[in-house]
């Protein structure tokens, strides 16, 4: 998959970062850090910042961010507290963020949690209708499926038409991470056409951030200031890393 110059999906995996402020000016400063770093791709999680609700701050921020960006990608996300976020919701509200995501020209993929949603399919063809990439994502909080079960939530979202699929889990010994790279690993070989995203969070799970590209985790997240969940490697050490792990595979 090509999102304007950027391949999603083949090679070493993209490096993203999640920025985590509160305020409109520092949601702004760490944009404009991050789209001069070494990150292929910037995350704003909607639900750290602390006005949310006020559309018209959050298009000011949108529009102040577009000529900042230059050829990194633009992730827009709202994860929910039940999926691990920072806020909760109301659907309709949700929605209405989704909504503002569309129309900003800036914004190249909208982060969806698959299996929250109503009529998530409808919701994924309406966004796509006007430009934008979906990531649908499912995050377990209280564990590691078996094989079976995480192959059935990656090809339900895979089968609703997300564009990148994404699962991440929370592994108690190392054999679920095992399982997680192994699932990882077979959805990726048997279906070329959609990138999938997957982590293993927390220190247990640190293999599954670096190992991408041996078992086709196309997005890898890294931390500047802030973690948006355990186990994330500091921005600069994972880019070594990264790039250490694709000469090893070249």
């Amino acid at each position: 998959m090509k999102i304007r110059e950027t391949e999603v999906g083949t090679g070493r995996p993209l490096v993203c970062v999640p920025v985590l402020e509160k305020t409109k000016e520092e949601v702004i400063n760490e944009i404009e850090y991050l789209a001069e770093s070494a990150a292929d791709m910037i995350e704003w999680r909607l639900d750290a910042f602390e006005h949310f609700t006020d559309y018209n701050e959050v298009r000011e921020i949108l529009q102040q961010a577009a000529p900042l960006l230059k050829k990194k990608l633009f992730l827009y996300t709202f994860r929910t507290a039940k999926q691990g976020g920072m806020a909760s919701v109301d659907r309709e509200t949700l929605t209405d963020l989704h909504d503002l995501a569309t129309e900003s020209e800036c914004v190249d993929l909208i982060d969806l949690e698959f299996f929250e949603e109503e009529h998530t399919a409808r919701q994924i063809r309406k966004i796509q209708k006007k430009g934008k990439k979906i990531v649908a994502s499912h995050h377990d909080l209280e564990g590691t499926p078996q094989m079976e079960v995480m192959r059935m939530l990656l090809d339900r979202m895979c089968e609703g038409g997300a564009d990148i699929v994404k699962l991440v889990v929370t592994p108690k010994t190392p054999e679920d991470v095992l399982r997680l790279l192994a699932v990882t690993s077979e959805f990726h070989c048997e279906n070329k056409e959609t990138p999938i995203i997957t982590v293993a969070m927390g220190k247990l799970g640190e293999i599954s951030r670096v190992s991408g590209e041996t078992f086709g985790s196309c997005v890898t997240f890294a931390s500047h200031k802030k973690k948006s969940a355990p186990g994330q490697f500091d921005l600069e050490e994972m880019r070594r890393t990264i790039d250490m792990m694709h000469q090893v595979c070249e």
